[in-house]
Protein backbone atom coordinates (compact mmCIF):
# COMPACT_ATOMS: atom_id res chain seq x y z
CA UNK A 1 0.00 0.00 0.00
CA UNK A 2 1.37 3.47 -0.79
CA UNK A 3 1.07 5.84 2.46
CA UNK A 4 0.92 9.18 2.41
CA UNK A 5 2.12 11.94 5.08
CA UNK A 6 0.18 15.01 6.33
CA UNK A 7 0.69 17.59 8.90
CA UNK A 8 -2.40 20.30 7.81
CA UNK A 9 -2.99 21.11 11.37
CA UNK A 10 0.45 22.30 12.05
CA UNK A 11 1.40 23.33 8.82
CA UNK A 12 0.54 27.01 9.60
CA UNK A 13 3.09 28.89 7.57
CA UNK A 14 4.69 28.21 4.31
CA UNK A 15 7.76 27.58 6.40
CA UNK A 16 6.35 25.80 9.02
CA UNK A 17 4.39 23.51 5.87
CA UNK A 18 8.16 23.02 4.39
CA UNK A 19 9.75 22.16 7.21
CA UNK A 20 6.77 19.39 7.98
CA UNK A 21 7.91 18.25 4.58
CA UNK A 22 11.68 18.23 5.57
CA UNK A 23 10.97 16.10 8.65
CA UNK A 24 8.64 13.47 7.11
CA UNK A 25 11.01 12.80 3.86
CA UNK A 26 13.24 12.18 6.50
CA UNK A 27 11.39 9.74 8.62
CA UNK A 28 10.02 7.60 5.60
CA UNK A 29 14.31 8.03 4.47
CA UNK A 30 14.87 6.69 7.76
CA UNK A 31 11.99 4.00 8.27
CA UNK A 32 12.13 2.34 5.02
CA UNK A 33 8.45 3.65 4.49
CA UNK A 34 7.97 5.42 1.66
CA UNK A 35 5.30 8.49 2.42
CA UNK A 36 3.59 11.01 -0.52
CA UNK A 37 3.03 14.04 1.30
CA UNK A 38 -0.18 15.59 0.33
CA UNK A 39 -1.27 18.98 1.52
CA UNK A 40 -4.96 18.57 1.94
CA UNK A 41 -5.72 22.27 2.53
CA UNK A 42 -8.69 23.83 3.77
CA UNK A 43 -11.12 24.47 3.20
CA UNK A 44 -11.00 20.39 2.43
CA UNK A 45 -12.30 19.15 5.65
CA UNK A 46 -9.94 17.43 7.98
CA UNK A 47 -12.85 14.13 8.45
CA UNK A 48 -12.21 13.35 5.01
CA UNK A 49 -8.71 13.02 5.61
CA UNK A 50 -8.94 10.85 9.46
CA UNK A 51 -11.03 8.65 7.16
CA UNK A 52 -8.87 7.65 4.62
CA UNK A 53 -7.24 4.19 4.99
CA UNK A 54 -3.91 5.20 3.80
CA UNK A 55 -2.42 7.67 5.79
CA UNK A 56 1.21 6.77 7.27
CA UNK A 57 1.70 9.70 9.37
CA UNK A 58 -0.42 12.44 10.12
CA UNK A 59 -1.54 14.58 13.29
CA UNK A 60 -5.53 14.36 14.10
CA UNK A 61 -7.11 16.38 16.60
CA UNK A 62 -7.73 14.08 20.64
CA UNK A 63 -11.42 14.70 20.52
CA UNK A 64 -12.13 12.84 17.35
CA UNK A 65 -9.44 10.17 18.09
CA UNK A 66 -10.79 9.71 21.48
CA UNK A 67 -14.76 9.56 19.89
CA UNK A 68 -13.38 7.48 16.83
CA UNK A 69 -15.27 3.99 16.42
CA UNK A 70 -12.35 2.58 15.09
CA UNK A 71 -9.62 4.26 16.51
CA UNK A 72 -6.42 5.09 14.27
CA UNK A 73 -3.08 3.36 15.27
CA UNK A 74 -0.91 6.08 17.38
CA UNK A 75 2.69 6.55 16.45
CA UNK A 76 4.03 9.67 18.55
CA UNK A 77 3.20 12.76 20.28
CA UNK A 78 5.34 15.67 19.99
CA UNK A 79 6.45 17.71 23.01
CA UNK A 80 7.17 21.12 22.04
CA UNK A 81 10.17 23.09 23.47
CA UNK A 82 9.35 26.23 24.92
CA UNK A 83 8.97 25.95 28.83
CA UNK A 84 5.23 26.20 29.43
CA UNK A 85 4.49 22.97 27.96
CA UNK A 86 7.35 21.83 30.79
CA UNK A 87 9.02 18.57 28.49
CA UNK A 88 5.62 16.98 28.07
CA UNK A 89 3.91 15.65 24.99
CA UNK A 90 0.98 19.13 25.82
CA UNK A 91 -0.93 21.89 24.90
CA UNK A 92 -3.34 24.47 25.65
CA UNK A 93 -6.25 27.23 24.26
CA UNK A 94 -5.20 30.65 24.01
CA UNK A 95 -8.07 33.30 24.49
CA UNK A 96 -6.56 35.97 21.92
CA UNK A 97 -7.89 38.92 21.57
CA UNK A 98 -6.35 41.97 19.34
CA UNK A 99 -3.87 43.59 21.01
CA UNK A 100 -5.18 47.13 21.02
CA UNK A 101 -8.22 46.61 22.42
CA UNK A 102 -9.19 47.28 26.22
CA UNK A 103 -9.44 43.82 27.51
CA UNK A 104 -7.33 42.83 29.94
CA UNK A 105 -9.31 39.46 31.14
CA UNK A 106 -11.07 37.17 29.58
CA UNK A 107 -14.31 38.21 31.97
CA UNK A 108 -14.06 41.60 29.95
CA UNK A 109 -15.29 40.03 26.85
CA UNK A 110 -18.22 38.60 28.61
CA UNK A 111 -21.42 39.73 26.95
CA UNK A 112 -19.55 40.31 23.70
CA UNK A 113 -18.77 38.07 20.68
CA UNK A 114 -16.86 34.49 21.06
CA UNK A 115 -15.53 32.76 17.62
CA UNK A 116 -15.63 28.79 17.41
CA UNK A 117 -14.35 26.77 15.09
CA UNK A 118 -15.21 23.73 14.47
CA UNK A 119 -17.18 20.98 16.63
CA UNK A 120 -14.66 18.44 16.61
CA UNK A 121 -12.11 20.25 17.76
CA UNK A 122 -10.69 20.33 20.73
CA UNK A 123 -8.35 23.87 21.25
CA UNK A 124 -11.41 25.53 19.08
CA UNK A 125 -14.57 23.89 20.87
CA UNK A 126 -14.69 21.46 23.43
CA UNK A 127 -11.54 23.45 25.36
CA UNK A 128 -13.69 26.47 24.98
CA UNK A 129 -16.42 25.01 26.26
CA UNK A 130 -15.47 23.40 29.32
CA UNK A 131 -13.10 26.38 30.38
CA UNK A 132 -15.85 28.30 30.45
CA UNK A 133 -17.75 25.85 33.07
CA UNK A 134 -15.67 28.19 35.36
CA UNK A 135 -17.61 31.26 34.53
CA UNK A 136 -20.61 30.44 34.07
CA UNK A 137 -23.89 32.15 35.83
CA UNK A 138 -27.44 32.22 34.90
CA UNK A 139 -27.48 34.82 32.57
CA UNK A 140 -25.55 33.37 28.75
CA UNK A 141 -21.93 34.95 28.90
CA UNK A 142 -21.87 35.88 24.98
CA UNK A 143 -24.19 37.81 23.34
CA UNK A 144 -23.16 35.88 20.19
CA UNK A 145 -20.96 32.56 19.21
CA UNK A 146 -19.58 33.07 15.67
CA UNK A 147 -18.82 30.09 14.08
CA UNK A 148 -17.74 27.51 12.74
CA UNK A 149 -14.86 29.39 11.78
CA UNK A 150 -12.84 26.30 10.73
CA UNK A 151 -9.57 26.83 11.30
CA UNK A 152 -7.32 28.84 13.71
CA UNK A 153 -5.92 31.46 10.99
CA UNK A 154 -10.15 32.38 10.49
CA UNK A 155 -10.15 33.02 14.08
CA UNK A 156 -7.20 35.26 14.02
CA UNK A 157 -8.56 36.89 11.01
CA UNK A 158 -12.08 37.28 12.49
CA UNK A 159 -10.07 38.95 15.71
CA UNK A 160 -8.10 41.36 13.82
CA UNK A 161 -10.99 42.06 11.59
CA UNK A 162 -13.64 42.91 14.69
CA UNK A 163 -16.14 40.21 13.57
CA UNK A 164 -15.26 38.32 17.25
CA UNK A 165 -13.86 40.66 20.74
CA UNK A 166 -11.95 37.08 21.72
CA UNK A 167 -11.50 33.79 19.80
CA UNK A 168 -9.34 30.38 20.72
CA UNK A 169 -6.17 29.61 19.38
CA UNK A 170 -4.39 26.03 19.76
CA UNK A 171 -1.10 27.46 21.61
CA UNK A 172 1.33 25.02 19.59
CA UNK A 173 -0.08 27.22 16.53
CA UNK A 174 0.09 30.21 18.15
CA UNK A 175 3.90 29.21 18.98
CA UNK A 176 4.91 28.63 15.44
CA UNK A 177 2.68 31.86 14.10
CA UNK A 178 5.18 33.98 16.79
CA UNK A 179 8.18 32.29 15.03
CA UNK A 180 7.57 32.22 11.15
CA UNK A 181 4.77 35.43 11.08
CA UNK A 182 5.37 37.54 14.24
CA UNK A 183 3.66 40.31 12.07
CA UNK A 184 0.74 38.93 12.57
CA UNK A 185 1.00 37.57 16.16
CA UNK A 186 2.20 40.95 17.52
CA UNK A 187 -1.46 41.95 16.89
CA UNK A 188 -3.00 39.66 19.50
CA UNK A 189 -2.83 39.37 23.06
CA UNK A 190 -3.66 36.36 25.72
CA UNK A 191 -6.32 37.31 27.98
CA UNK A 192 -6.28 33.70 29.13
CA UNK A 193 -5.39 30.17 28.88
CA UNK A 194 -7.46 26.93 29.45
CA UNK A 195 -5.32 24.05 31.09
CA UNK A 196 -2.69 21.79 29.43
CA UNK A 197 -4.12 18.43 28.04
CA UNK A 198 -2.59 15.74 25.74
CA UNK A 199 -1.42 17.14 22.22
CA UNK A 200 -2.69 16.18 18.85
CA UNK A 201 -0.94 12.57 17.92
CA UNK A 202 0.53 11.55 14.83
CA UNK A 203 -1.61 8.60 13.62
CA UNK A 204 -1.74 6.26 11.06
CA UNK A 205 -4.79 4.27 9.60
CA UNK A 206 -6.22 1.48 11.51
CA UNK A 207 -5.29 -0.36 8.06
CA UNK A 208 -1.53 -0.16 8.45
CA UNK A 209 0.23 -3.12 9.38
CA UNK A 210 1.91 -3.49 12.83
CA UNK A 211 5.40 -3.65 10.99
CA UNK A 212 4.80 -0.31 9.18
CA UNK A 213 3.77 1.50 11.99
CA UNK A 214 6.61 0.40 14.25
CA UNK A 215 9.23 1.42 12.01
CA UNK A 216 7.53 4.65 11.83
CA UNK A 217 6.71 4.98 15.15
CA UNK A 218 10.93 3.81 16.28
CA UNK A 219 12.10 6.10 14.00
CA UNK A 220 9.89 9.05 15.32
CA UNK A 221 10.93 8.66 18.63
CA UNK A 222 14.51 8.61 17.71
CA UNK A 223 14.74 11.10 15.06
CA UNK A 224 16.13 13.89 17.65
CA UNK A 225 19.30 12.25 17.99
CA UNK A 226 19.46 12.69 13.63
CA UNK A 227 21.54 15.77 12.93
CA UNK A 228 19.49 15.40 9.54
CA UNK A 229 15.87 15.97 11.40
CA UNK A 230 17.33 18.33 14.05
CA UNK A 231 17.28 21.62 12.14
CA UNK A 232 13.33 20.39 10.96
CA UNK A 233 12.29 20.25 14.60
CA UNK A 234 14.07 23.53 15.61
CA UNK A 235 12.16 25.09 13.14
CA UNK A 236 9.00 23.24 14.04
CA UNK A 237 9.72 24.33 18.13
CA UNK A 238 9.61 20.36 18.68
CA UNK A 239 12.03 19.43 21.22
CA UNK A 240 11.15 14.99 20.51
CA UNK A 241 8.28 13.12 20.25
CA UNK A 242 7.42 11.12 22.55
CA UNK A 243 5.21 7.77 22.83
CA UNK A 244 1.16 8.62 22.93
CA UNK A 245 -1.17 7.32 25.43
CA UNK A 246 -4.52 6.61 23.56
CA UNK A 247 -6.03 6.58 27.27
CA UNK A 248 -4.91 10.09 28.09
CA UNK A 249 -7.13 11.41 25.26
CA UNK A 250 -10.69 10.20 27.25
CA UNK A 251 -10.25 13.21 29.18
CA UNK A 252 -12.10 14.73 26.42
CA UNK A 253 -15.32 13.51 25.50
CA UNK A 254 -15.36 13.67 29.87
CA UNK A 255 -14.56 17.54 29.12
CA UNK A 256 -17.76 17.94 26.87
CA UNK A 257 -20.57 16.09 28.61
CA UNK A 258 -19.53 18.21 31.49
CA UNK A 259 -19.49 21.21 29.50
CA UNK A 260 -23.03 19.59 28.61
CA UNK A 261 -24.28 19.60 31.31
CA UNK A 262 -23.21 22.85 33.40
CA UNK A 263 -25.41 25.02 30.57
CA UNK A 264 -22.24 25.59 28.67
CA UNK A 265 -23.61 26.51 24.98
CA UNK A 266 -23.43 24.29 21.93
CA UNK A 267 -23.52 25.87 18.90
Amino acid sequence: MSLIANARMYAVTPAAAAAWRVLFDAVARRSGVPLSYIDHAAPAPLEALWARDDLGVAFMCGYPFAMAARRPRLLAAPVPALPRYGGRPQYCTDFIVRADSTFARLSDTFGGRIGWTVAHSQSGYNALRHHLLAHQVPQPLYRNWIGPLVTPRRVIDAVLADKIDVGPLDSYVHDLLKRHDPVTTSRLRVVESTAMTPIPPLIASPSVDDETMLRVRETLLTCDGEPEMRAALDALLISRFAEADASAYDVYPRWAREADAGGVPAP
